[in-house]
């Protein structure tokens, strides 16, 4: 009887072993056989919640229900746009490290505004536009993409793709088998000579495919009727910005009449995300990505919900409806995962760039206090008052970036002149309606501003690439858009962002502690055992590593 009951105990053990050690017959990898990085541009915390109850089961309520969702994770950097915030996800460090400090910056060197993936050296490949002179030169650090390939002596794959160009370069890092972006002159993907001299024959045949546009419907309709989004304002309102040729900012939005009075818009509509997340599917098929036992990289950004966003603002019908067909398209690429890598071979993650604040026009509507600071008034005011105290219109590079930029060779390095004018300029921007305060950059330690504003300045100050004196906005105050939306503030609309883990190794949960941007890199280095990249200064997520 007691062999019996032995023989009985050990064959349980090894049934819950085998179970433990499978999934649909599958066994599950010591370390994930591909890891995808899914970045949904401006997308807020809070829309993991707000169309709750309009999401299907599979798509965002699965990542939150199987996975694990990090509920506090902030960017630790001000301003917060698109480059530095995908830079700042794959580095795992601030742009005060990897040099990504805007989408465009002034070069105080050749006094020239450039943009963060601009290369000269290179040449498009997949069309003849200048769309693919880029490369990921500007940044200074390695990404985790790097540094999966140089743990695994360059045999991992790694591939970026974003319709944006920076949202597929920057990611997958200096060393990446390719990225992928999207050119709204052909309508086509394409590359840059940087990665390869032609295009693969997956990508060629997607592209042959889009051409037809065959999946793609003639107009934008609404998934379900009108009147059932009540978590958005009116169809129709003075703060959402409509359409090029179309009168008013409303359903139902005829593609094929937007297409042909430009075909650059297919960025900015829901399409666009189905279309990236089709091409990924293409991308893990065609790069056999997945398929053996060293780990591949794919980052993903779906940038269409930020040019909508940026349109149509936070509060539109529009935006609600790209974030429930966004859902669908997720549960349609988890499907594929699960079907071409296997359930449990694969790591995901979903975060974002960035958040994105509420219409000024719209908090006022609701007697909340907002308002915009409008560039050209602004930029004129400030030389206007340069050249009135110091008869020398020369000395003022501009602004960008929230930013005053100085010409250090017109005050010829002048210590007590430059801070004469800094002093001077400051106090005037300060007297502008919407400007908080003032810092200087070069001394925020002496800044009498609050310690966490600090840190978030000093993070996100490069000496070598950003200006002279930071401006601080009013909270619910943005630069330029009195129609839609758009980002880069402190303030937690633009901080605070969605960081949901699902797959390999996860184990279902919810997170509540603060946990920053530059947590994720690392985090993915201590999950599969590599190093974290070069400029790393995040820590990794202790919760979603306990057994």
């Amino acid at each position: 009887m007691k062999k019996i009951l032995l023989y009985t105990f050990i064959l349980v053990a090894i049934s819950c072993k085998l179970v433990a050690q499978t999934t649909n017959n599958t066994t599950i990898p010591t370390k994930p056989k591909l890891i995808i990085g899914l970045v949904v541009d401006q997308m807020r915390w809070d829309y993991l919640y707000r169309y709750e109850s309009k999401y299907t089961a599979n798509g965002f309520k699965k990542l939150l229900a199987q996975g694990y969702s990090c509920e506090n994770t902030q960017i630790p950097y001000v301003p917060t746009y698109t480059a530095p915030g995908h830079t700042c996800i794959y580095t795992g460090t601030v742009p005060a490290i990897n040099g990504i400090i805007a989408n465009n910056w002034y070069n105080k060197n050749i006094e020239k505004s450039i943009y963060c993936t601009d290369d000269a050296r290179y040449t498009s490949v997949g069309d003849s536009s200048v769309a693919g002179k880029m490369s990921p030169v500007n940044m200074l650090t390695t990404s985790i993409c790097d540094e999966l390939k140089l743990a695994t002596n360059f045999k991992s794959k790694t591939i970026g793709i974003a319709i944006k160009d920076r949202g597929a370069i920057l990611p997958a890092g200096h060393s990446a088998d390719g990225a992928y972006w999207y050119s709204g002159t052909s309508g086509r993907w394409i590359t840059s000579s940087y990665y390869r001299k032609e295009l693969p024959s997956w990508v060629k045949a997607s592209n042959d495919s889009l051409a037809k546009n065959g999946k793609m419907n003639d107009t934008w309709k609404t998934i379900f009727e009108l009147e059932k989004y009540h978590e958005s304002t009116e169809d129709n309102v003075v703060w959402e910005s409509p359409y090029k040729n179309e009168d008013k900012p409303v359903f139902v939005h005829n593609i094929k009449t937007l297409l042909d009075a430009s075909p650059d818009i297919l960025k900015a509509l829901p399409y666009g995300n189905k279309m990236t997340l089709d091409f990924a599917k293409n991308a893990i098929r065609g790069e056999e990505l997945g398929k053996d036992n060293i780990t591949d990289f794919l980052t993903v950004s779906l940038s269409s919900t930020d040019y909508i966003g940026h349109q149509f603002g936070t509060n539109s019908v529009e935006i609600e409806d790209t974030y429930l067909q966004l859902d669908r398209e997720i549960a349609s690429f988890i499907n594929y995962l699960d079907l071409t890598v296997g359930i449990g071979n694969y790591l995901l993650f979903l975060s974002a760039d960035h958040g994105a604040a509420h219409n000024a026009t719209f908090l006022q509507t609701n007697k909340i206090p907002a308002g915009n600071l409008m560039l050209d008034s602004m930029n004129r005011k400030v030389s206007d008052f340069v050249l009135r105290e110091f008869k020398d219109s020369t000395l003022l590079f501009g602004i960008a970036n929230q930013q005053i930029y100085l010409n250090h060779t017109a005050i010829k390095n002048d210590k007590e002149k430059l801070d004469n004018i800094k002093y001077k300029l400051s106090n005037f921007i300060k007297s502008i309606p919407g400007v908080m305060d003032v810092v200087d950059l070069s001394n925020i330690n002496n800044a009498s501003i609050i310690a966490e504003l600090k840190t978030l300045i000093q993070n996100g100050y490069n000496a070598q690439r950003s200006g002279d004196l930071y401006i601080i906005l009013n909270p619910a105050w943005m630069e330029d858009f009195t129609k839609g939306t758009t980002h880069g503030t402190s303030f937690k609309y633009d901080t605070h962002i969605p960081l949901v883990w699902y797959g390999w190794n996860v184990k279902p949960g919810k997170d509540y502690n603060t946990i920053y941007m530059t947590d994720i890199a690392p985090t993915i280095a201590s999950m599969i055992q590599i190093q974290e990249p070069n400029g790393c200064i995040g820590k990794p997520i202790l919760g979603l590593l306990k057994k």
